[in-house]
């Protein structure tokens, strides 16, 4: 089996697995996300690169993880109308995970091995971003603070090649 993000599956916030493969040949940026945080509104902020870029390739995917200060409490129903509701949020959002310790995701396993962050590979805090290129090669890390619009220069780059 190969051995990159194309490998993975997730459970959507519908409950429907969704293979990562699906994704193949798009740049995606993985977000792990949070209704509750001081950094929730960077959920315009990513809906805003969605809409200006996916024609041409990218997909943003949200994971929704309460180990933060108990920042995402709610179920699958109020993340999705939270989403859609305060941020009009219609990129991929995943049902609930977590990302740190022995049940993270499987998914944030790989990305924590492959792009170690400050803290060596833990994620530090919701809104840490993945950049993944079109061959599900993850490229870069971004910190939880690092907002939306300065990634535009790094996925137009990915989105060139």
């Amino acid at each position: 089996m190969e051995n990159n993000f194309y490998q993975f599956k997730a459970t959507s916030l519908q409950g429907k697995e969704v293979a990562m493969d699906n994704y193949k040949g798009k740049t995606v940026l993985v977000v792990n996300t949070a209704s509750k945080c001081g950094l929730t509104p960077q959920f315009e902020g990513l809906e805003k690169l969605y809409k200006d870029y996916k024609d041409k390739g990218l997909v943003i995917l949200g994971f929704p993880c309460n180990q933060f200060a108990n920042q995402e409490p709610g179920d699958e129903k109020s993340i999705a109308e939270g989403c859609l509701l305060n941020y009009g949020v219609t990129f991929p959002m995943f049902s609930k995970i977590d990302v740190n310790g022995d049940n993270a995701h499987p998914i944030y396993k790989y990305l924590k091995k492959e792009l170690g962050g400050t803290l060596g590979s833990k994620i530090k805090w919701n809104f840490t971003k993945f950049l993944i290129d079109a061959n599900g090669n993850p490229v870069k890390r971004f910190a939880p603070t690092t907002k939306p619009e300065k990634l535009e220069s790094h996925i137009a780059k990915l989105l060139q090649n």
